[in-house]
């Protein structure tokens, strides 16, 4: 059953969460939006396990008490694949992950040589490889952590220049040749990255097929809270939250209008 004008809360560490929120609001925009970074704890990639479960656990509960929410996106890889399983234990709001696209991008690769950009926390969770092996297991995967490639597409959306020979060394790893084939499908497991998908195609070595996960958690919404059921709602009625000042310039204000979000605060959680 459609809900009309739903409450959907899309939560990451900082502003990946973005490129999420962008295709949901395609899918749903009669809905009312409330997007919270907590950018005060970014990257989350840098905490220990058991302090990024605490924190998003009890951070998500405040946010579910102030807004209730109708749905909650994860649209964080680092999150996703490890918070999920304690959120859905804790509150009984619905839950959509966002997990690395390694099975569509299986399914794409023609060369089966398949390069898949993440953070350190998504690179190393068992989680992860247990994609890798259920759906690439024919597949050449190579995995690569840039570490400062998700704190470059921050700085972009903040109207700060972001250098075309640092990014093409954070991606070229995944680019590779071997007996006569070549890297033809590349998974970007951060929604931060599609941010400089622009950049992304205008500097690689060579062409290849980008899967962003975020089309798929559009449709995922859809499929549990129904289609359009009104009108769109205001941009007023939308509000980006974040748990630090820190950053917030005028460009990033912009860009946050840009994305449907002209109210922006910044909220406490004890």
């Amino acid at each position: 059953m459609s809900l009309a004008h739903p409450v959907i809360l899309v939560f990451d560490s900082g502003l990946g969460g973005l490129t999420v929120l962008r295709e949901i609001q395609k899918a749903r925009p009669d809905a009312r939006y409330v997007y919270l970074a907590d950018n005060a704890f970014f990257p989350y990639g840098d905490l220990p396990e058991t302090v990024l479960i605490d924190r998003v656990v009890t951070l998500i509960g405040e946010m579910i008490t102030r807004h209730r929410p109708d749905l909650v996106v994860i649209a964080c890889h680092t999150a996703s694949t490890l918070v999920l399983p304690a959120l859905r234990a804790a509150y009984t709001t619905p839950f959509i992950g966002t997990v690395p696209a390694i099975k569509p991008a299986a399914e794409t690769s023609r060369s089966r040589i398949v390069g898949i950009l993440a953070t350190a926390g998504t690179a190393k969770r068992d989680y992860t490889r247990a994609l890798i092996a259920e759906f690439a297991g024919d597949c050449k995967v190579i995995i690569h952590s840039p570490m400062q490639l998700a704190a470059r597409a921050e700085a972009f959306l903040r109207g700060e220049r972001v250098d075309d020979a640092a990014i093409l060394a954070d991606i070229a790893p995944c680019f590779i040749e071997e007996n006569s084939r070549r890297t033809d499908t590349l998974v970007l497991a951060c929604t931060h990255y599609p941010l400089l998908l622009d950049a992304f195609k205008r500097i690689a070595p060579w062409p290849v097929t980008w899967i962003d996960p975020a089309p798929a958690i559009a449709r995922r919404v859809v499929q549990l809270i129904g289609a359009v059921m009104g009108a769109p709602v205001l941009a007023s009625e939308n509000s980006a939250l974040f748990t630090s000042d820190a950053a917030l310039t005028p460009p990033l204000s912009a860009a946050l209008a840009e994305f449907g979000l002209p109210v922006i605060k910044t909220v406490t959680v004890d």
